[in-house]
């Protein structure tokens, strides 16, 4: 590679959404929502996991937690930078910056994807062999399949990150996007990328896909063994939230990714959705539908509240 063309372009300039001011405070405070509320939701379900004996030593509940927190690391990779952009008239990213983004954005996603298809065979081994299940869903195996989804993430954005730090770019500078991910980086590249979209392509559209697949299968299969109208019904209220996030998380991805680099207008709002939204309906989607989720978090502000009578109590007493 040129050493020239390598360092002519210092600096990336995201797209954003607007140049409008207005426009862009307005947005600004929506997102703002969106993020705080992210971070309440998976952080109140990660101290609800950790602090319930019965949620924390379920191995269902122990990929929950584990799902809040990637959620989290998800939604953190992207917002905080969109969210000083709204406030930045030349919304700059320098190039080590974005390409940093980058690797965290696809290692947490692809994290992300793996773990949703563990949690997926977790159900399966749940309704189709509960006799089995504690036996087989052990915590030692949970930890492996955890730190497998997480090393698999790292190997996959490795890759990515190499064959996009290998290319050259020396103007345009303008990324069409809100942050710096693979298809609209690769394409301010000087040089011909019909390679490296094959085989980035192959890669993100490969995982995105395979594992997707693999989920339908798993739930299929599910349906399929249960014979009686109420066991399925049961088994559908049981997978019925974790299918939502499946959907919500891997259509996107799957539109984004499994397909040429070619830029359509919804690409933004496709990003919104799995960047952004979906990290903050994550949290809403399980505690809506899951009963144990809830007493769990009622106990949890009932021992908080008490906590809190008691400490003003002793103040009261001392004050005497």
């Amino acid at each position: 590679m040129d050493e020239n063309q390598t360092e002519a372009v210092r600096d990336f300039v995201l797209a954003g959404f607007s140049q409008n001011p207005s426009i862009e405070t307005g947005l600004f405070v929506l997102f703002l929502f969106f993020y705080v509320s992210t971070w309440i939701g998976n952080v109140l379900i990660m101290v609800t996991v950790a602090s319930d004996n019965y949620l924390n030593s379920s191995p269902m509940y122990f990929l929950l937690g584990n799902l809040s927190f990637l959620d989290l690391c998800y939604s953190t990779v992207t917002t905080p930078k969109l969210l000083a952009d709204f406030l930045d008239k030349d919304k700059l990213i320098p190039y080590d910056q974005c390409i940093v983004q980058l690797f965290f954005l696809h290692f947490v996603g692809a994290a992300e994807m793996f773990l949703l298809t563990v949690m997926a065979y977790d159900r399966y081994v749940a309704i189709c062999r509960p006799l089995h299940y504690t036996t087989i869903m052990s915590r030692g195996l949970c930890c492996v399949l955890v730190a497998a989804s997480w090393m698999g993430g790292f190997v996959h954005s490795t890759v990515q990150t190499i064959l996009t730090i290998r290319l050259p770019f020396c103007g345009p500078n303008e990324v069409d996007n809100f942050f710096c991910d693979v298809p609209p980086v690769i394409k301010l590249a000087c040089a011909d990328t019909f390679v490296i979209e094959l085989l980035m392509v192959s890669n993100s559209g490969l995982i995105s896909t395979s594992s997707f697949v693999v989920l339908v299968s798993s739930y299929s299969t599910i349906l399929v063994k249960i014979r009686s109208k109420e066991g399925r019904r049961k088994a559908l209220s049981t997978c019925g939230s974790h299918l939502m996030v499946v959907t919500l998380f891997f259509g996107p991805c799957i539109f984004i990714y499994a397909r040429p680099f070619s830029t359509f207008s919804v690409d933004k709002m496709v990003s919104v959705l799995y960047n952004v939204i979906t990290p903050m309906l994550n949290p809403l989607i399980y505690t809506l539908r899951n009963k144990e989720v809830k007493s769990a978090m009622r106990k949890l502000w009932d021992r908080s509240g008490l906590t809190w009578k008691k400490q003003e109590s002793r103040r009261h007493k001392q004050l005497e």
